[in-house]
């Protein structure tokens, strides 16, 4: 298994640890409802997409016989996804407790990293599992 593939699944597991401490914080505080957007990016984006992309990564082009169109590509994906996520969470969560257009910019760009991060998932796996080899 690559080590990129590796590294998606321990994140996913990591993402699923944080978002259910946030989700018992929330529970527990209801103060802190304010955190829902982190809870629920850290599981749908965090423990779900990126469990899907390290599965995905491993199990799509061996089911089609295919060799994985860029390791390079998936390597690249793993940090713009994460570093996409995190920047969401904290800037997302800075804006709400402090507003500042800065805040908002740096969230929506972090929001982009991890859209294009998504694209280059899809790209990856079409260009694998579409090509001629």
């Amino acid at each position: 298994m690559e080590r990129f593939v590796k590294n998606f699944i321990l994140m996913s597991i990591i993402y699923l640890f944080l978002a259910s401490i946030f989700g018992v914080f929330m529970l527990a505080s209801p103060d802190a409802l304010y955190l829902r957007f982190v809870h629920s990016h850290l599981n749908l984006l965090g423990w779900v997409s990126m469990m899907i992309f390290g599965v995905g990564y491993h199990i799509l082009p061996r089911f089609a016989g295919k060799t994985l169109k860029s390791v390079k590509m998936g390597e690249v994906q793993f940090y713009m996804a994460n570093i996409g996520l995190i920047g969401m969470l904290i800037f997302h969560t800075l804006q709400y407790t402090n507003p500042s257009p800065i805040y908002t910019f740096l969230a929506v760009a972090s929001g982009l990293l991890e859209t294009a991060s998504i694209l280059l998932f899809i790209y990856n796996m079409l260009s694998t599992l579409y090509s001629k080899q």
